[in-house]
């Protein structure tokens, strides 16, 4: 397939690029041109600006692609952008379990409803990440309803390449007994893996699905299991203070994602406790 990846230069899109050229597909990347990447000559490269419509425009609406995998769009404009430029067969957004309102136990699909909700146009700033996450989506339900779309919606994505060293955040603070700020110790909160979330953006390709979906490793962890489980290999304390530094995860209550559409389809995540560990025990080692 001729396949077009908005972004892709990092985390877990990197993944995605991986997978898709070792399945033989003929992949573009898009991008702002500022970050080097180690693809090669296996990729073709198109230079863009993601938040110009006239950019989008002119960078895209010359070309086809079977699928699109839109890695950065965070807005309905993000949206619009891309939607009135590209010519695809399938467009692949790159969600969050974020829109859901909140998330809660065994969060499904349907516990969003991008098409009852007033859409709003606005742009990345204009309300917080899960609000314009929301609107973003619905543009899809709302103004592109005809079109053949994917949903992608992920909780907290974690890997070594974590470039937002949240999960590392934890760790660190940890054994340097650093001051947090957490209120949600005892939240039970759901990951997926970086490279399974890569992996999973490019089985959808060729699945016969339309609408939202979601992707997560199967079971959930709290901050204090984390927390425990790195004083016990360390001899640490952990220092949990309201004067201290605010925790990247604060906020999140209880949820657990649903993936058993995701199931249906033959891909099966892998359990949380069998990768955790072995991730805490790489951040545990890069603590100097």
């Amino acid at each position: 397939m001729k396949i077009l990846v908005i972004g892709g230069t990092r985390f877990f899109g990197i993944h995605t690029v991986n997978e898709l050229l070792s399945k033989g597909h003929d992949v573009t990347i898009a991008t702002r041109g500022n970050r080097p990447d180690s693809y090669g000559n296996r990729v073709n490269r198109i230079i863009l600006e993601r938040t110009n419509e006239q950019s989008m425009k002119n960078a895209l609406s010359s070309s086809y692609y079977d699928v699109v995998i839109d890695k950065i769009a965070y807005c309905p404009y993000d949206i619009k952008y891309v939607m009135e430029a590209v010519n695809c067969d399938k467009y692949i957004h790159m969600s969050s379990t974020a829109v859901y309102e909140p998330k809660h136990m065994n969060t499904v699909e349907s516990d969003f409803d991008g098409v009852s909700k007033e859409l709003v146009w606005c742009d990345r700033k204009d309300f917080s990440y899960g609000e314009v996450k929301r609107q973003a989506e619905c543009a899809l339900w709302q103004e592109y309803r005809d079109r053949n779309w994917i949903a992608v919606r992920y909780p907290f994505v974690a890997g070594s390449d974590d470039y937002t060293k949240r999960l590392a955040f934890y760790v660190e603070h940890t054994m340097k007994s650093i001051p947090m700020d957490i209120d949600n110790l005892d939240s039970q909160l759901g990951f997926i893996r970086s490279d399974e979330a890569g992996k999973f953006m490019a089985f959808l390709i060729d699945q016969d699905i339309r609408g939202a979906i979601n992707g997560s490793s199967e079971g959930t962890i709290s901050i204090r299991e984390i927390i425990e489980y790195v004083e016990k290999k360390t001899g640490a304390k952990a220092f949990v203070d309201k004067t201290g530094e605010r925790a990247p995860y604060n906020g999140e209550s209880d949820y657990s994602i649903n993936t058993e559409k995701a199931r249906a389809l033959g891909f099966r995540f892998t359990v949380l406790h069998d990768w955790i560990y072995k991730l805490l025990d790489y951040y545990i080692q890069g603590v100097n």
